[in-house]
């Protein structure tokens, strides 16, 4: 019923002590006035008929001690403290822009690539809370799948839902790089940044990728681009579970030289799933939104509700003394 319920006098309430103090006292002085009466024959009394004072003869013993602890707790001097934050953030508007083509197949990530990126993902989703985050996805083509929102539910539902093939196949890195860009442009938050995943080499698409970061630079964009894929041979299975090896081939260098075009940009490497997951929560960290709390207190008396009740206690008691 109180929030944070503290008191003024808290060494009143040792007088709360009295209340068995009285109990004990009061069975002790019924045991003694209760004499016995040895009678011959009770069929002369007939049936005795009980009032309501006599039934609640002990009641009003009991509305005593509810008096008195409730006088003792107003005497305390009951508060409740309500308390209220105002908070001030400093926004950041974040765009995922995740590489879907047949290359993320490789099984050097397990399930593979694609899977464990969206894993890694939706952690590092479920830790920005104040944060608007768009969803992008590009293979030979580049697809918005998720508007700048602050509605995660539906950005991790729309993240489950990324598939190999849906787009045409091949790697268009600059496309993707530039319809991110158009998701985050004209947004007003403080900070503002594409983390770009992909595991291959630019072949497709119609935007230059340097071209592409050197606009994300312009529009005061950060750039994080996360190079994904372990060195050598990488398994890979087709839709019908046949298994073949190929090379995994990754431009660092231009997704390097992206990523400093941008104020603060920065290249990763991941070679495993442990590795990714570790550049996510670095980026995590260098990303942290900023909040300034205001906190609020007051403090309300409370002691009149316990002082009601006590008078009310005490008034019903002197109406069972009233004979009928």
């Amino acid at each position: 019923m109180f929030d944070n319920l503290t008191f003024a006098h808290p060494w009143l309430l040792l007088m709360l002590a009295l209340v068995p103090l009285m109990i004990v006292w009061y069975i002790a002085r019924h045991k003694r006035i209760k004499a016995p009466i040895h009678i011959a024959d009770t069929r002369m009394f007939g049936a005795s008929v009980k009032t309501v004072r006599h039934t609640l003869y002990h009641a009003r013993f009991v509305l005593r001690c509810i008096a008195v602890t409730m006088l003792v707790i107003a005497l305390a001097r009951p508060q409740s403290k309500l308390s209220r934050e105002e908070m001030e953030v400093e926004g950041i508007d974040i765009v995922l822009a995740v590489d879907v083509s047949g290359s993320m197949k490789g099984e050097d990530f397990k399930p593979n690539r694609l899977e464990a990126a969206k894993e890694v993902a939706k952690r590092f989703i479920e830790g920005r809370k104040n944060d608007r985050i768009a969803l992008v996805e590009f293979a030979g083509e580049a697809f918005t799948q998720t508007p700048l929102t602050i509605d995660h539910n539906i950005l991790e539902r729309q993240l489950s839902a990324m598939r190999i093939g849906l787009l045409e196949d091949g790697t268009a890195i600059g496309d993707g790089l530039a319809t991110a860009i158009n998701r985050i442009k004209e947004s007003e938050a403080v900070s503002k940044v594409i983390i770009l995943l992909t595991d291959g080499v630019n072949n497709r698409g119609s935007i230059d990728p340097e071209t592409a970061s050197e606009l994300t630079g312009e529009y005061g964009i950060r750039l994080y681009t996360i190079g994904v894929g372990s060195r050598g041979d990488v398994l890979y299975r087709d839709e019908y579970g046949h298994a073949t090896y190929m090379k995994s081939d990754l431009d660092e260098a231009l997704l390097t030289r992206m990523a400093e075009n941008t104020d603060g940009g920065h290249y990763y490497r991941a070679t495993d799933k442990n590795s990714l997951n570790e550049i996510f929560e670095q980026i995590d960290k260098i990303e942290k939104t900023r909040i300034d709390v205001t906190q609020y207190q007051q403090t309300r008396e409370e002691f009149k509700l316990f002082l009601l009740l006590a008078l009310l206690a005490l008034g019903l008691e002197l109406l069972l003394r009233i004979d009928n």
